[in-house]
């Protein structure tokens, strides 16, 4: 076996499962919050890429400032969206509030490239091309630092759980009843949770259009998302660290060992794998907790 290669294909997968997870935790963030999935969040992705593209390369401005800039939009998204949209479902099915979410990211896919142009185009972060040689193995620059940015947004997520907010959430996400008896005021904290969301859909819109260009592609991070937010359960934002690890590692694997032999395109069937056997074996994920209603 040669173990450059596997160590190679182990680090550039892992940095990349970094990033999915990027586009998870705000999936997670909302369902933690609402009980609600967020289908939307791909859609979310490509927004913030496209939001910085149009700054820097349309409205000439420097990188430094169109980056907070396209967080910033992508936060006051989030919370339009709750707004207008979500809580007008107040009282409706859940599956009613899915296909909204769902409606919301297939027109976003189709409006966006359409307003700002389908040609993919690159977003210039400043991040030298060239990689890094461990020995005998490769590291793509942009993979590790975009790798290491995301794995620092998902543990400031982690710490902000732990803060009077995180705990509101956590608290709204159990019982919205006893929440609004307790004086914590339910919709401000969803919309929270959604600008949150949208923040993290921005940085990882913005990393991967670095990667691999803005276009509407960028939309398709949803089924990585997917497939992370239930591999590492819905409600666990530690878990979407994991899971994007393990998933970013077998979609490297398998696109370094199978596709030679089957001549490609098993990296896009990994993460539909992943989640039809982890919702027959285990639904609530890795890390996510059991939810048993008595009846």
């Amino acid at each position: 076996m040669d173990f450059y290669l596997l160590g190679e294909l182990t680090i550039n997968g892992a940095l990349v499962g970094l990033m999915y997870a990027l586009v998870a935790l705000g999936i997670v963030l909302i369902y933690k919050a609402s009980r609600y999935a967020n289908l939307a969040q791909g859609a979310f992705a490509m927004a913030g890429g496209y939001a910085c593209l149009i700054l820097t390369q349309s409205a000439g401005m420097p990188i430094w400032a169109a980056i907070p800039l396209s967080v910033g939009l992508l936060f006051a998204l989030g919370m339009l969206v709750e707004r207008l949209m979500l809580r007008r479902m107040i009282g409706q099915p859940i599956i009613m509030v899915i296909m909204l979410t769902l409606g919301l990211e297939i027109m976003m896919r189709g409006l966006l490239p359409g307003f700002a142009g389908s040609m993919a185009r690159r977003l210039d972060l400043g991040i030298p091309q060239q990689p890094i040689f461990l020995g005998e193995m490769l590291i793509n620059r942009s993979y590790l630092y975009s790798g290491l940015i995301a794995l620092a947004l998902i543990a400031a997520a982690i710490l902000f759980f732990n803060s009077r907010v995180g705990v509101s959430m956590r608290a709204v996400s159990d019982d919205q009843i006893a929440s609004w008896s307790v004086g914590i005021r339910v919709e401000r904290v969803i919309a929270v949770a959604w600008g949150l969301a949208g923040i993290a859909a921005a940085a990882a819109g913005i990393l991967w259009g670095s990667v691999q260009g803005v276009d509407w592609t960028l939309s398709l991070l949803l089924l990585k998302a997917l497939a992370i937010a239930i591999l590492g359960g819905l409600d666990s934002i530690g878990g979407v660290l994991v899971a994007g690890l393990i998933i970013g590692v077998c979609e490297s694997l398998a696109s370094g060992y199978i596709d030679p032999l089957v001549g490609g395109g098993t990296r896009d069937v990994v993460a539909s794998v992943i989640i039809l056997l982890t919702v027959l074996a285990r639904p609530h994920g890795l890390f996510g907790r059991e939810h048993i209603e008595r009846v």
